[in-house]
């Protein structure tokens, strides 16, 4: 941990001793996605401080020279827990990551690992923790992706929750706590998809947010994707086991849906051990995620052929795939069928667009921001590029460049 905290405290040094500042960075690429489904050729990429000012084959001096790999917008990640860790102890320790100071360490990694892996914008659900680490970024004191965080989270149970009125005061608590979203559970899990909130509760819910300008994601399963779609929410929140009928519902009414192939069941698998015995997770738990994935990827399939559905990229990342976001993209291709350049744009212009950011984030394009990254590798022929990330630029600042 200590050996985190060094490498941290260089990295924001170097941060913010040489920030963009208004100097000119050209970087020539021959292959260029531009985030919103188009392919460029041979070109270069000129930054001037925080932005893409223009793409010109003839700029000069070249800064970076990134032929040879893929160049495309940095990737946005519709839905993380940046803060959720393993303890000292090397157990769960939750979305807050556990207690301070090793907490604040641990979500810096995560943040640090986050960006070195390609993402440079997420969303991260659930936590106050989230707060001051967004904010911390957003200063330049630690380097991460751009962070909009839903503070803590609406969670229904039912009458439980309260009346109509006593939801909005929730959202505006959110609001005022400084959550640029609110996150609200409509249903527990895909193990009790059951509705957790009554229509009245939701309409009331996401109503309130959209007077306070905010956007409402909505963690829900089977019937109570239909009742989010309804209560005129923005986004659904993985949504397994919704009919067709409903999903058609969202495409009428608006609302984004963000779903997930495996990453986030293969990651409680895959860590196991510092799961079980921690809160939610009983051993025999994990034989209903294994079992389950494969629910996860037919329902994936199904959404896809819903003309007009609007499907970004959401990873789940949490305690054990923070900086392995990228391995969604793989499932999403190899395990639901989704085309390679579909995967790329809905974490690029489609996310920004879902995240209310369509007109700064997700192209390559003069006046978007210099979020710009590149890979080892084509992962329109070979998704598994989405591994090797070798250059990260945000906001026209480079973090990362071992295209040397």
């Amino acid at each position: 941990m200590r050996s985190i905290l060094c490498s941290l405290v260089l990295l924001v040094i170097c941060c913010v001793v040489t920030p963009a500042q208004n100097k000119r960075i050209v970087i020539a690429a021959s292959t260029v996605l531009d985030g919103k489904g188009g392919v460029l050729r041979d070109t270069r990429i000129v930054v001037e401080g925080s932005k893409i000012i223009r793409l010109d084959p003839n700029a000069s001096p070249v800064d970076y020279d990134l032929s040879g790999l893929t160049v495309l917008p940095g990737w946005i990640d519709a839905h993380v827990h940046i803060t959720w860790s393993f303890g000292p102890d090397g157990k769960n320790a939750g979305v807050s990551g556990g207690t301070a100071p090793y907490a604040s360490y641990a979500a810096a990694s995560n943040a640090w690992a986050t960006l070195m892996a390609g993402f440079t914008t997420v969303q991260s659900v659930g936590s106050l923790a989230d707060l001051p680490l967004r904010d911390a970024i957003a200063k330049g004191m630690l380097p991460g992706p751009r962070i909009l965080s839903s503070a803590e989270p609406l969670v229904g149970r039912g009458e439980q929750t309260g009346t109509p009125d006593d939801i909005r005061a929730v959202v505006r608590k959110q609001k005022e706590a400084g959550a640029d979203l609110i996150k609200i559970f409509a249903a527990i899990s895909v193990r009790r998809p059951e509705t957790s909130l009554s229509q009245e509760q939701l309409n009331a819910a996401c109503d309130e947010a959209k007077k306070q300008g905010l956007r409402t994601l909505v963690h829900a399963y089977k019937d109570a994707v239909r009742t989010v779609a309804l209560a005129g929410c923005t986004q659904v929140e993985h949504g397994t086991l919704a009919s067709d009928d409903d999903l058609k519902l969202m495409v009428q009414k608006g609302v984004w849906l963000d779903p997930q192939a495996g990453l986030v069941m293969e990651n409680y698998l895959l860590n196991k051990e510092k799961f079980t015995g921690t809160p939610g997770f009983s051993e025999d738990v994990f034989p209903v995620i294994k079992e389950v994935i494969p629910t996860y990827h037919d329902f994936f399939k199904r959404a896809l052929k819903i003309p007009g559905l609007k499907i970004v990229f959401g990873s789940d990342a949490l305690a054990g795939s923070h900086g392995r976001n990228a391995e969604e993209f793989i499932d999403r291709v190899r395990d639901a069928g989704v085309d390679p350049m579909a995967a790329m744009v809905s974490a690029n212009s489609l996310g920004a667009e879902a995240i209310g950011m369509g007109s700064q984030l997700g192209s390559i394009a003069p006046g978007y921001e210099a979020d710009i990254i590149a890979l080892d590798g084509d992962p329109l022929k070979d998704i598994t590029a989405v591994r090797r990330v070798v250059f990260v630029m945000k906001g026209g600042v480079v973090y990362k460049n071992l295209a040397r």
